[in-house]
C-alpha cells in the first residue's frame, strides 16, 4: 500500500478523534448520561445501531465520492 493511502487513513482517524472529542468536550454531563444509557441497551440493538451508523457512512462517501 503506497504511503499516500496511509496518509488518507491518517486523516481520517484524526478526524474521527475530533468529532468524537466534541460532546464530551462540550456537554459533559449530558454525554455521561448518554454513556449509562448505551451501557443499558442490549448487544443485538448495539450492532444494528453500529451496522446502520457504518452503511450511512458508506453511503455518504459514495455519495461525496
Amino acid at each position: 500500500m503506497s504511503s499516500e493511502f496511509w496518509y488518507e487513513i491518517a486523516i481520517a482517524f484524526c478526524l474521527v478523534m475530533i468529532l468524537e472529542g466534541v460532546l464530551p468536550f462540550l456537554y459533559p454531563h449530558r454525554w455521561r448520561g448518554m454513556v449509562e444509557q448505551l451501557a443499558n441497551i442490549d448487544d443485538r440493538t448495539l450492532r444494528i445501531i453500529g451496522l446502520l451508523s457504518m452503511l450511512a457512512g458508506v453511503l455518504g462517501l459514495y455519495l461525496i465520492h
